[in-house]
């Protein structure tokens, strides 16, 4: 199960990896720079990154998990000395290549060739902070100089959340702030999907990717910031398995996402007129919203863009084909799965209920697969098992039954005990294997006899 995890986790950064030459249109000479990039940026073989892209291609993210499990690299520590090294040469030529580290540390007798394995070296230096990645992060402090746009749609989305008003949400009626998340296309300054949300976390953000994905389908590239709502492994793994291509922009650097900041500060004029609205309910403010977001946005005329056409018309008129996919490939894309330990009455405990999974599972983990949006269904998986719905538990006014014990824990039938038999066999050999005592009288008198 975990060995599973681990393949899923490797696959989704392959895909991420290839994600430069899966664009539509590339050409040859492109492609070999794009990989030529690649390969110095990773320390990967040009032959590898071949057999990545064409298991890809032939058998999607699958293809890129890795085929063998339960292996583990055995590599030897880097010498702490040895590091300091590797990381001063680094710091001397910041573009470097592990190998000619290596190389370099060889001629210099500092270590014997074949003593360093590249993916050690670098994974060392990068706990350090002296990866390539690094390197170029410090190195480069210019900002963009030109401003970008995609000439079509779905070739880039940006999204952020926004901070919104408070409003009587819950039992009690206590005032509590809301937050907007929305999407937007990046050719033509489209809105995807918007909307408030009671809470702020990931859950706002993927549900609303969601909605975006499922009217205007699936986008080549999706752009965030570096909020701890967007950079989770959940979006990693939606993206992988979808085929977006996931990027981040560089922190402290507000200019990269220009244009959805521009549309927040265009929602203000929303929030001002909310305001005196004054709306009650959550549900209010979103149809008020949706209301200003298509006769004040969406239908008016953006600088921007050519003609001054408004973002709908930019967008629907755009020639590019979307990329639509069936319901049941994006529900799957968005299943969250999380560990669970099963307790001495066969259940487990999520999201602040007991659900039964089974008395032949007590003390194993299992993994609980669910959908973040409706947590009413719960499919568990075990490996060596097929996976299987969770029933919550119901706890009456009785105890019940108490259930069956499986057979494989019941206790076996027996007319005579194995250990003390085992116990019996081991003294007769310990008896024959002791030497016996010598006596120094009986010694004594053969040599007298002798003299």
């Amino acid at each position: 199960m975990r060995d599973q995890k681990k393949a899923e986790a490797i696959a989704a950064e392959r895909v991420q990896l290839l994600s430069p030459l899966l664009a539509e249109g590339l050409d040859a000479a492109k492609a070999t720079q794009l990989k030529n990039k690649i390969c110095e940026q990773t320390g990967l073989s040009e032959r590898t990154l071949r057999r990545y892209l064409s298991q890809y291609r032939s058998e999607g993210f699958s293809g890129l998990k890795p085929k063998t499990r339960g292996q583990k690299r055995s590599e030897e520590a880097i010498p702490a000395h040895i590091l300091e090294q590797a990381i001063l040469l680094r710091r001397e030529v910041p573009g470097r290549s592990i190998a000619q580290i290596i190389q370099i540390l060889e001629w210099e007798n500092l270590v014997s060739p074949g003593q360093i394995k590249r993916s050690t070296l670098q994974e060392k230096l990068a706990e350090r902070g002296y990866s390539s990645r690094h390197m170029r992060l410090y190195a480069d402090s210019s900002v963009a100089a030109r401003r970008f746009q995609h000439k079509h749609r779905n070739r880039l989305w940006h999204s952020d959340i926004k901070f919104g008003p408070y409003l009587p949400i819950g039992i009690d009626g206590a005032k509590k702030q809301v937050y907007l998340v929305t999407f937007v296309d990046d050719a033509t300054r489209f809105v995807l999907h918007g909307e408030f949300y009671p809470t702020l976390d990931q859950v706002i953000v993927e549900d609303c990717f969601r909605k975006a994905i499922q009217k205007y389908g699936v986008p080549e590239t999706v752009y965030f910031d570096n909020g701890k709502q967007y950079r989770t492994k959940w979006m990693g793994r939606t993206c992988s398995k979808l085929g977006i291509r996931l990027l981040f922009a560089k922190p402290y650097s507000p200019e990269s996402t220009g244009k959805i900041e521009r549309f927040n500060r265009v929602v203000d004029a929303f929030l001002s007129e909310a305001t005196i609205e004054k709306p009650q309910t959550l549900d209010k403010l979103n149809e008020l919203f949706n209301v200003w977001l298509t006769e004040c946005y969406q239908n008016k005329s953006h600088s921007a863009l050519a003609e001054q056409a408004s973002p709908e018309t930019a967008y629907r008129s755009d020639r590019k084909a979307l990329k639509f996919m069936d319901a049941e490939r994006i529900t799957n894309a968005f299943l969250h799965c999380e560990e669970r330990k099963v307790d001495k009455a066969g259940c487990i405990s999520f999201n602040g209920q007991k659900y039964e999974v089974g008395l032949a599972f007590i003390g194993c983990k299992v993994s609980v697969v669910y959908d973040p949006v409706s947590l009413t269904n719960l499919t568990i998986e075990c490996e060596g098992h097929a996976p299987w719905q969770a029933k919550q538990l119901v706890i009456g006014e009785r105890t019940g039954k108490r259930p069956q014990l499986p057979e494989h824990l019941g206790i076996v039938p027996t007319t005579s005990s194995r250990l003390l038999a085992a116990a019996a066999d081991q003294h007769t050999k310990r008896k024959m294997q002791q030497t016996p005592a010598i006596s120094y009288r009986s010694v004594s008198k053969e040599e007298r006899c002798h003299v």
